[in-house]
Order: C-alpha cells, then structure tokens, then sequence
C-alpha cells in the first residue's frame, strides 16, 4: 500500500511539473513607423457630358437651302453650317425699307408744315384749331417713321438669321434636319444641330448617401470606360450638388468631375467606373489603427521578456506605446486623416519610431509532434508489454 501511494504522488509532482513548463508566453508586436502612402477611395457610376454643348437652332421660318456640316464634323465658332432660304426674307427687307421711306416722307412733310404753323400760330394769323391739327399730324407722322426704322431693323437682322453660324468651337454630334425642311419659328427655337465641346468632359455622378459627406471640391478622382477598358483617365471633382434623388429607396447625390479629353475619346453617353480620393496623402507618418487601442501588460516572472509600461503622468486623449530603451513608453499624438487601416499621426511620433500594435501568444517550446502522455494509463490493445 505504501508503494502504491509513493508512485501516486510522484505521478502528481510530475503531471504539476509538466502542467507549469507547458503555459505560454507573450511577445510584442511592433510596427515601424515609415513614410508611407495613405488614400480613401469612394466609388460611383456616372454618365460622361460635355461641359458646352449648344442646340444650334433658327429664329426665322423657312425652308432649309443648304447644309454645310454633317454628323462628326469640327467646326469653328464663326463658321456657316447651315442657310435658310432668303427670298421670303430679302422681300420682307425691301418692304420694310419702302415702308421707311414712305414714313420718312410723310414725317418730313408734316414737320414742315408744323414748324410753319407754329410760327403763324405765334402771331396770331391762323386758329388754334388749325395749330392743333399741324401738331397732331407731326407727330402721329413722327411716331410712324420711328415704328418704320423699328421694322426696317427686325427684317434686316431676320435677314442675317438665315444664315446659320456655329457659337462654339465643337463636334457636330446631332442634326436633326435635312435640305429642303421647313423650319417654322415659335416659342421654342427650331433646333437644327447639337454642337458639343469635346475637348471639356464632364462626368455627372450618382454618389451614395453614407459617402456623400466624404466628398468634396478639388478632390482627385480616376475614372474608367467600358469602352476602353485598359485606359484610366483622371479627373476633377468640380461640383457637389445638394439635390437628392430617390430610386427604390436608395438615395445618392449628384457629383460633377470635369476632366479633358485631347484625343476625343471620351464622348457623351458612356458609363463611367469612378474612384474619388477623399484621402490622398504622400510621405505621410501614420501607424495601424490598433496601435490607438493598444493597452500594456505588466511584466513578471513568467513574461520578464517583455518591456515595463511607462505611462504620462497626466491622462491624454488620444495616445500611442513607443518601445524604446525596452520600456513602453506612452506618448501623447495629435491625430490627421484616416483610412480603414492607419491612422495619420501629425505630431508626437518620428520615422524610425517602434509602436506597440498587441500581444501575440506564444505556444510552449518541445516536441510538438509527441502527445504527452501518463505513464499509468493502461496501454491500448495490442502494445507491446514488457
């Protein structure tokens, strides 16, 4: 009996042995602090515009004599596109200057006529009556001539209007009449082409709700098309528009990125993949974002490996561990810009610095690939028994 309970207690001291030499370590994790790169990216889908596009249309009704440009064509601002038939015009022109110098005639009799009844008038040699009437007649003349020289300028400038220029440095990218249509002129403006700046794109883009606080004026934004699907072009947030737009109960925003296009290969219509930088920072100093959360463990016997946390002796609010000197000294930062993963650290850090990120647990050491086992447990069946 006595033999059994020896060899059961040294059991015991040997199980409490291996117990004690099999708990884990820590160790530190540390990052290094470098100048790095640090961006935020918001994503949206957007329709490419031109910035200057112009429906060329007539102010005057008639019959189209001539076209001067089709689908795709450059034009210069200045340059004749189009003609509207002139016989209709030139005619009501000449009317107009016949009228004029009928009224001219009449307005130049009757203020004779005025001036010398005004005189007779004076000295009493004709009625009142008769002064009256010169007066009347003057300058009913007067107010006729003036409505001539009215009419005599509108059939002139009519006149001008059938001959159609280009107002803009473009590419025709529309016309809508042939040679020989009637064009008749109302309230809206009869359209004959579109003409569209292609050397100024603009893509209108739908942005989400929980990302349209992000974005802002003068941020750098790439973009891509279906239709070149290996080209990546840059742009420029120019314009953030307040005015919601609700579909299927999802809400976005209306941002507009300019950019320019040189080689015309951007073209009003396509589909745009944006990639707005809310954050764009180079050589910046910032640091993982768990290194903020980071809270120190004291040293002891089991982990003297570790370095002693050396706290600030007044609470700051935001805070980050430097190994130096194998302590943990804690250091007051001053916070910058964000991402996803790092966190901007403006003041309180330099390159070269080492910050505290976590604790990682370390197994013991020993042959892993041997399962430890109790030399009083009964052996399986079939073991060899000695």
């Amino acid at each position: 009996m006595k033999n059994k309970i020896s060899y059961l207690v040294a059991a015991c001291m040997c199980a409490m042995t291996l117990s004690c030499s099999d708990k884990s370590t820590f160790e530190l994790d540390t990052y290094t602090v470098q100048p790095t790169s640090l961006s935020e990216v918001v994503t949206a889908t957007g329709t490419m515009e031109s910035v200057t596009s112009v429906d060329v249309g007539t102010q005057v009704t008639g019959i189209i004599s001539n076209l001067y440009v089709d689908f795709n064509d450059l034009v210069k601002k200045g340059q004749l596109i189009a003609e509207i038939d002139k016989t209709v015009l030139q005619s009501d022109l000449q009317s107009a200057n016949a009228t004029l110098a009928s009224a001219k005639a009449t307005f130049d009799y009757c203020k004779t006529n005025y001036e010398r009844d005004k005189a007779l008038h004076s000295e009493k040699l004709i009625s009142d009556y008769e002064y009256q009437t010169s007066q009347k007649d003057y300058e009913v003349a007067k107010m006729a001539y003036e409505k001539a020289q009215a009419d005599r300028v509108r059939a002139a400038k009519n006149l001008t209007y059938a001959e159609i220029t280009s107002p803009i440095d473009g590419i025709v990218v529309s016309r809508e009449v042939e040679e020989g249509q009637t064009v008749v002129s109302s309230m809206n403006v009869a359209s004959l082409y579109v003409i569209a700046d292609l050397d100024h794109m603009q893509v209108v883009g739908a942005v989400d709700e929980a990302d349209i606080g992000q974005v802002k004026v003068g941020q750098h934004v790439t973009f891509t098309v279906d239709a070149y699907p290996d080209d990546t072009f840059t742009g420029t947030v120019t314009q953030v528009r307040i005015n919601p737009t609700t579909t299927n109960n999802v809400v976005t925003y209306e941002v507009i990125v300019s950019t320019t296009n040189p080689d015309h290969k951007l073209i009003p219509g396509m589909t745009a993949n944006l990639s707005i930088y809310t954050i764009e920072l180079e050589n910046t100093l910032a640091v993982p974002l768990k290194a903020l959360k980071f809270e120190p463990m004291p040293a002891d016997e089991k982990n003297n490996n570790l370095p002693a946390p050396q706290p600030l002796s007044k609470p700051t609010e935001n805070s980050v561990w430097i190994v130096r000197d194998n302590k943990l000294i804690q250091t007051a930062v001053t916070l910058g810009m964000k991402n996803n993963i790092y966190q901007q650290i403006t003041s309180g850090i330099k390159e070269g610095d080492k910050i505290a990120l976590q604790y990682e647990e370390k197994q013991p050491t020993g042959d892993k690939g041997k399962a430890q086992t109790n030399p009083f447990m009964p052996k399986p069946p079939g073991g060899k028994r000695k």
